[in-house]
């Protein structure tokens, strides 16, 4: 498989027919970003690998069976597995992470939920502990100028639909279905459309939300005496390790 060579304004492009991988890391975690085409692919155990079908139809083979794949679908699998079948897209493999094995799809035309200038996005693959990896939609309606902005780390992706660009500090980077892209952490950037929307899946290595320890539904929602069991100790609660 060929590897990408460093981009220019900390933006990595390629297309997914290139068959070609970038490793790259995250707080010393090593991540691997390929495009995979037609011969399918192999993951890993030591990784949970983060996936997008952006066309065709095939098979995800992994420890929990085997689950049929069609253009638009998504999927988190842990350990060891592969996709195999006439399809393309892209699977970011983080190393040392311990993922769900979760399978979705396919994206709809618009994300549940607000971004920036009138984006859409949808979390389609939420983190299992608060802090963990997940993988969004990103959707980028016509005529839209973005904010520059900045992420405080890595972004990885490939645009599932629509034209469009990236801009930067020294230069616009066109935008088509199958291209694949990195953005390095910090890295000002900006996208941008004209006649139609731009469809992007997006993988995030970490993230700010999601379930913890002690803030979760379960606990949350569990009343004692009218208490909700989150305020509790974890004494009171008669978690291992504390006293009754």
């Amino acid at each position: 498989m060929t590897v990408v060579h460093a981009g220019r304004d900390g933006f990595y492009r390629w297309s997914v027919g290139e068959g070609a991988s970038l490793q790259v890391s995250h707080d010393g975690q090593r991540c691997d970003v390929v495009g995979w085409h037609g011969s399918g692919c192999a993951f890993a155990a030591e990784a949970t690998h983060f996936g997008f079908v952006q066309a065709g139809s095939g098979q995800l083979h992994g420890a929990a069976g085997r689950f049929p794949l069609q253009s638009g679908m998504y999927f988190a699998l842990p350990g060891l597995g592969s996709v195999q079948g006439d399809c393309c897209g892209l699977v970011v493999s983080l190393y040392g992470a311990s993922g769900l094995f979760q399978l979705g799809g396919p994206v709809e035309e618009r994300g549940r939920l607000h971004y920036i200038d009138g984006c859409s996005d949808t979390l389609l693959l939420s983190p299992v502990v608060r802090g963990d990896a997940c993988l969004n939609l990103l959707v980028i309606p016509p005529q839209t100028c973005q904010t520059a902005h900045t992420h405080p780390s890595l972004r990885a992706g490939i645009i599932a639909a629509g034209h469009g660009l990236c801009r930067l500090n020294s230069r616009d980077v066109p935008l088509q279905p199958g291209d694949l892209f990195v953005i390095d952490p910090e890295t000002l950037h900006s996208f941008h459309t004209e006649g139609e929307s731009l469809t992007v899946i997006a993988f995030h290595p970490d993230s700010d939300f999601g379930p913890h320890r002690d803030d979760h539904p379960m606990v949350n929602r569990t009343l004692v005496e009218g208490v909700s069991a989150a305020r509790l100790s974890l004494a009171e609660r008669r978690i291992e390790g504390h006293a009754p």
